[in-house]
């Protein structure tokens, strides 16, 4: 059974799950709703902090947008999909799985794919409507391709880590961690940074702050953040299986 198949099998009951699900339902929004609240709400504070305290916020642009577009876009797709197998797993339809004609490597895989291609897509959306920075095509193409797969790495952490969706929602915040060290990072001006790289987090959002930073030889970044990411997707895709299986 091919991915498209399953697509098309599987992706209106997922839709209509993920909308029935308070916890979930407002995920999807989230980036477009903090992209609106960029537009409307940070020149003016840009504004005001420069001129009642010299403060230049726009100098800070790059971590705003890093934070919000490049790691918790991905975020909130890797938690509905994660939320979703939490879900499959408490009602023992994963196990279902394993006796009918769907493979369950291709369920996983769609389940891969979904979040991959949701964040991939939103990137073109959020960034322009954000209007913070010009639009650069090249910036927004490499750091979507490198911010991809976090999502299915965060989805796979969370059904292969979490017993239920109450443990989700904890290991969910805990995982904020994993965001706030890369912009501890961006601080760090000496070759001590690169120790924030076994992070897998990290990597994404530097190929963006050196796309930003207008620099042109940034291909082993993008390398290094997509094969990390999808090493340690694969890794809790493997523990999965394996509780899956018990």
């Amino acid at each position: 059974m091919n991915l498209n198949t399953v697509l098309r099998s599987l992706g209106p009951i997922d839709l209509r799950n993920v909308r029935r699900d308070s916890l979930t339902s407002w995920m999807i929004y989230f980036p477009i709703f903090m992209a609106l609240l960029m537009r409307w709400g940070v020149p003016p504070l840009t504004a005001h902090l420069m001129e009642q305290y010299g403060f230049d916020l726009a100098a800070y642009y790059p971590v705003l947008l890093a934070y919000f577009f490049v790691g918790m876009c991905p975020m909130m797709f890797g938690v509905v999909i994660g939320f979703l197998l939490l879900d499959e797993k408490d009602d023992h339809t994963l196990t279902a799985l394993q006796v009918t004609p769907l493979p369950l490597s291709s369920y996983i895989a769609y389940r891969i794919a979904i979040p991959i291609l949701l964040t991939f897509g939103l990137m073109f959306v959020i960034f322009p409507l954000a209007n913070l920075t010009p639009f650069d095509l090249r910036v927004i193409l490499l750091s979507a391709i490198a911010a991809a797969p976090m999502a299915p790495m965060l989805a796979l952490f969370l059904a292969s880590i979490a017993q239920n969706k109450i443990q989700g929602f904890a290991l969910m915040k805990l995982s904020g961690v994993f965001f706030v060290a890369p912009v501890i990072a961006y601080f760090v001006t000496s070759n001590w940074e690169l120790a924030f790289g076994i992070v897998p987090t990290y990597w994404p959002m530097k190929v963006y702050w050196l796309l930003y930073a207008g620099e042109t030889n940034v291909w082993l970044y993008v390398v290094v953040a997509v094969v990390y990411q999808l090493l340690v997707a694969a890794f809790f895709a493997k523990r999965l299986y394996k509780v899956l299986h018990q």
